[in-house]
This record gives C-alpha cells, sequence and structure tokens, in this order.
C-alpha cells in the first residue's frame, strides 16, 4: 500500500471568520504566487475544515482574501470527492434548480433551504499552477456553488429571500451575541 500524507495533516487551524466579518463580504484576489505560502494556507485551510466538521472551506473563512477553496464532500452517490482549486470559475451550473438544507461553517449550527443547480463545473488550478477542471452534481455540486459565491464575497443567506432569509439572520445575530 502507497503511504499517502492526509491534507491537513501538518497544517494549523485557523479561527473561523463568521458572518458580519468584512472579508466574507469583499470579493477574494487571484493567487499570483504559488510558492510555499499557498501550500501552507491550503494544508491549514484543510486542518481547519477538518476540525470544525465542514465538507468545504473557502481561503476568507479563515481571513485570507484569497481565491482558494478546499472541499471532502460526499456525492450523491457517496463517492468522496477530495481536493482544492486556485483561482476558480464557476464555468457552468445547470440542471435541475433544486431547494436543500444548506449550512456554513461561517454560521455555525445554521442552515436553510437554499437553491443551487444539480449540476457544477469549476475551472482553476491546483497549487503547483497544473489546470484543474471539477464536475460536480447533487451535494458536491452545491459544494462547488457554496465556495464559488464565498470568493465572490457572498454567504448562502445572500441567495435568500423573504422569511427564509430573515430567520437565518436573525438566529446568527442571535448566536452570536450568546457566544
Amino acid at each position: 500500500m502507497r503511504n499517502r500524507i492526509v491534507p491537513g495533516s501538518s497544517g494549523r487551524v485557523r479561527p473561523m471568520r463568521l458572518l458580519g466579518d468584512p472579508v466574507l463580504h469583499t470579493p477574494c484576489e487571484s493567487v499570483t504566487d504559488f510558492g510555499p505560502p499557498l501550500a501552507e494556507l491550503i494544508e491549514d485551510m484543510f486542518a481547519t475544515m477538518y476540525a470544525a466538521q465542514g465538507v468545504g472551506l473557502a481561503a476568507n473563512q479563515v481571513g485570507v482574501g484569497l481565491r482558494v477553496f478546499v472541499w471532502d464532500c460526499p456525492d450523491d452517490d457517496d463517492i468522496r470527492r477530495l481536493g482544492h482549486v486556485v483561482n476558480p470559475r464557476l464555468v457552468e451550473a445547470d440542471g435541475l434548480v433544486l431547494r436543500g438544507p444548506e449550512g456554513c461553517l461561517s454560521l455555525p449550527g445554521l442552515e436553510a433551504g437554499t437553491e443551487r443547480f444539480d449540476r457544477a463545473v469549476v475551472e482553476g488550478v491546483r497549487s503547483d499552477g497544473t489546470p484543474l477542471r471539477v464536475e460536480g452534481t447533487g451535494f458536491f455540486a452545491r459544494c462547488l456553488q457554496h465556495e464559488c459565491d464565498h470568493l465572490e464575497g457572498r454567504v448562502y443567506p445572500d441567495r435568500l429571500a423573504g422569511w427564509r432569509r430573515a430567520r437565518v439572520l436573525r438566529r446568527a445575530r442571535r448566536a452570536r451575541w450568546a457566544g
């Protein structure tokens, strides 16, 4: 059996930024330096995501305004999808529009029925600069769209309207004041 390094095993857990933090509401900058600091950031992001028991994490959620996200997310066939992408672009989002429960590590303990396309394609590069194209359906497509939204300075409540939006924002305020 080949010895594989588990993503995040040499990373440190960084503090999570919560709803209302300006870094979550500001579009992220493209990565231009593909050196060791990028590899360290990705490693820390995996460690942070696992510590928070998430399935995806964008760099701005740990306070870094760069276009990077990581994932360890099952698809609807329960196949584990694991990876990272640098400078991603959501190039396709289509298929059925489904409303499903969506949460966020920056809004801990909260979720709301959020509409997302059932298929998504993201293009970008790996940490070494090699091209990457990731396609997902179902839950994994939701994850890809969610993380791309983060890099544009959006959180999932921005996709909600009416009572759904009001309810999740009210709960987020209460949780923040209680914490």
